[in-house]
């Protein structure tokens, strides 16, 4: 299964409402991104600046992003957290990082040797 990590940034002066909103996204939203192909989904957030950082494992991450943005619940979402980020939508520009290293993978090289 293919993994991705990202990065965005959430204003500093809405961080605690950033995480507020998280606490309960909407039902469809969840059941949007689950039947999308979003797997093992996860942010990560620093307090001190915005710093967000994502995990999500999907077949296709391009192909899940597509589905994602062809559903209504996605687009009142994504307005609604418009205000927290600066400039474009933060699902059509979060930057996704190379994995380097994945414990398991060079487990199981160094285990089948």
């Amino acid at each position: 299964m293919p993994r991705y990590c990202f990065l965005l940034r959430v204003r500093p002066d809405r961080v605690a409402e950033y995480r507020e909103r998280h606490r309960a996204v909407w039902p469809d939203m969840l059941r949007a991104l689950r039947d999308s192909g979003w797997r093992n989904y996860s942010l990560h957030l620093r307090e001190s600046d915005g710093l967000l950082v994502g995990y999500v494992e999907a077949d296709d991450l391009a192909a899940a992003q597509a589905a994602m943005a062809a559903t209504g619940v996605n687009a009142r979402w994504q307005a609604a957290m418009a205000p927290f980020f600066d400039g474009a939508r933060p699902d059509e520009t979060f930057q996704v990082l190379d994995e380097v290293f994945h414990l398991e993978d060079q487990l199981s090289e160094v285990e089948t040797v």
